[in-house]
């Protein structure tokens, strides 16, 4: 994929991008609401002609211990093979456990018996896709006590031992940063740089909670002027790659979406060419 700026598909734009084909990098879309045949599927396939995609997954569940749900891993893999996407990307979570699906990415403790439940589930979904998978960090309200190592730390380990890609969340970063006490460019720094396949970037929202600040990764407002500064800095060290502009509660008109987009090309656009210091 070029190194452009994207935006996510979403319902209420479906028809306004499918009838004034307004400029944009790439589309985004997620896997769960297209399982099914629908119009809706039929209508993001007359788009193929004129957009690249990537696919967006939230419901393989890549922390499950009880392995990956064999009959949601087919119809991820028609949904691919028949949109041809040239990303592929799930989250650094759980979400099913005794057949039950939980409406939510939940968080894994960063050891080395997790590390070898992900890897094997990394390793069958890339199997059955035939293609690298790119693995997104999640957002993190909480740290589990008995962790033994660090989120890149272990971001590291995945790529190493199931040959993933990672899709690097910058607001994913910053929230998780500010809720932990981390600092979010030493965060930055033991990164596997040429595993990094796209970013992702979005809105959170600032809770109170008793009387401290707490970060949200909503999906429902503009990018925070902290996070397009942490882009820039992700950009200086890891340098420019596919980036995806999120948006996924209080959707906004098309144009405010397109206009965050047109902002993360001018940040791609300033380090395209430059020498950085990772990558």
């Amino acid at each position: 994929m070029r190194t452009v700026a994207g935006i996510g598909l979403r319902a209420p734009h479906l028809a306004e991008i499918a009838r004034d084909r307004p400029a944009t990098g790439f589309l985004e879309i997620h896997a769960e609401n297209y399982l099914a045949g629908s119009p809706a599927l039929q209508a993001v396939e007359r788009l193929r002609g004129d957009y690249e995609f990537s696919l967006h997954a939230v419901g393989l569940s890549l922390g499950s211990v009880e392995g990956l749900d064999e009959a949601h891993l087919a119809r991820v893999a028609a949904l691919a093979e028949r949109l041809e996407p040239v990303l592929v990307s799930d989250h650094l979570s759980w979400s099913v456990s005794g057949g039950h699906y939980f409406n939510d990415l939940l968080p894994l403790p960063y050891t080395e018996e997790a590390l070898e439940v992900v890897v094997r589930n990394i390793q069958r979904l890339q199997d059955r896709l035939k293609r690298q998978v790119l693995v997104e960090n999640p957002s993190c309200y909480l740290g589990f006590k008995h962790s033994t190592l660090s989120e890149p730390t272990f971001l590291g380990e995945l790529v190493r031992r199931s040959g993933c890609g990672l899709l690097l969340d910058v607001n994913n970063i910053a929230v998780t940063a500010h809720n932990l006490r981390l600092d979010p460019l030493a965060w930055l720094a033991d990164l596997p740089a040429a595993a990094i396949g796209e970013y992702h970037l979005a809105g959170h929202a600032v809770n109170d909670a008793d009387g401290e600040p707490i970060l949200i990764d909503d999906h429902g407002s503009r990018v925070s002027e902290g996070v397009w500064s942490l882009f820039d800095s992700v950009l200086q060290r890891y340098g420019p790659r596919p980036t995806l502009v999120e948006w996924d509660t209080d959707v906004p008109a098309l144009t405010i979406l397109l206009d965050e987009a047109v902002r993360a090309d001018r940040a791609l656009k300033a380090w395209t060419g430059t020498d950085v210091r990772a990558a």
